[in-house]
């Protein structure tokens, strides 16, 4: 049986890259998909492939950085097919500069379509999801969120799209301790692969080879994505999965690390010579991208 059969899934930015492979691989196990993307036209040939191939899906053009609009695609899934299993905050957009140049629009929209855009959708999903819950209905939600590399550990050039994918990552925490009660699970994502975002900066290190295994397919990407919207990922919850070609791996969040306890107040002399011990039985950083 396959894996989605019968559950519908909310794809944000489906029409191309990640999100594109994401819809295919979801109609291929059963799902029934809302194609969400901002370009209606990119969102209707995704949904013609699917169709094509004998699945159910629906094309949608609803902004996620507005409130009220979000609702829609929301409404378009129940309209369509009744029901909302999965949600895939998956739509981004890049401006990068260097912090010194970054203006506060190229702040703005990123930080619109990244954080605001998870939190909006979201938002409705999770409201529709609980009612169910105090209804006595049996809720197994899952809400799939992306974070990046550039939010684990910064990215130069990228300090908006660094602080907004950083933000999803403590989000998606707060959201699977929340949301646990309700049926939903939450988890999220690190992708690398070849997508309309990283095409122009990464073009030669992520190029298509002219044979062998496509490292940056973003196919690679969408199994994993489609396990952990799948009831088979019931158990897992609060995680971030970093997904690289046939790299599959959890990322190590940030903890408590060493630290020295002065049982009292430092003095501002004392102070240097235990960060200096701190620093030294500290487990580095990862680099930021870029350095």
């Amino acid at each position: 049986m396959a894996s989605c059969k019968n559950r519908t899934v909310i794809i944000t930015g489906a029409g191309g890259g990640l999100g594109r492979a994401y819809a295919l691989a979801f109609a291929a196990e059963g799902a029934n998909v809302v194609v969400n993307d901002i370009n209606r036209e990119a969102a209707e040939a995704v949904v013609a492939q699917i169709r094509e191939y004998g699945g159910q899906a629906v094309a949608n053009s609803n902004d996620i950085t507005d409130y009220a609009d979000a609702g829609l695609i929301l409404q378009a899934a129940l309209g369509a097919f009744g029901r909302l299993d999965v949600v895939v905050n998956n739509a981004g957009i890049c401006r990068d500069r260097m912090f010194a140049s970054l203006t506060e629009a190229d702040w703005d929209a990123v930080v619109a379509v990244h954080l605001k855009g998870h939190f909006c959708l979201a938002s409705h999903a999770v409201r529709y999801w609980r009612e169910q819950a105090k209804q006595g209905l049996q809720v197994d939600a899952r809400l799939i969120n992306t974070s990046s590399g550039a939010g684990l550990q910064g990215s130069i050039g990228q300090s908006n799209y660094s602080a907004a994918k950083g933000g999803i990552a403590a989000l998606t925490l707060v959201q699977a301790a929340e949301l646990a009660r309700y049926g939903i699970t939450v988890n999220a994502l690190a992708p690398a692969a070849r997508t309309g975002m990283t095409e122009q900066v990464f073009a030669e290190v992520m190029k298509r080879p002219e044979q062998g295994f496509d490292f940056f397919a973003p196919e690679n990407v969408a199994p994993v994505v489609v396990w952990l919207g799948s009831a088979a990922s019931a158990g897992v919850s609060g995680q971030l999965f970093e997904v690289e070609g046939g790299r599959l791996s959890i990322a190590d969040g940030w903890r408590r690390g060493p630290q020295l306890d002065n049982h009292g107040r430092w003095a501002v002399a004392e102070v240097g010579a235990a960060v200096a011990q701190l620093l030294q039985q500290a487990v580095p950083a990862q680099k930021v991208y870029g350095t």
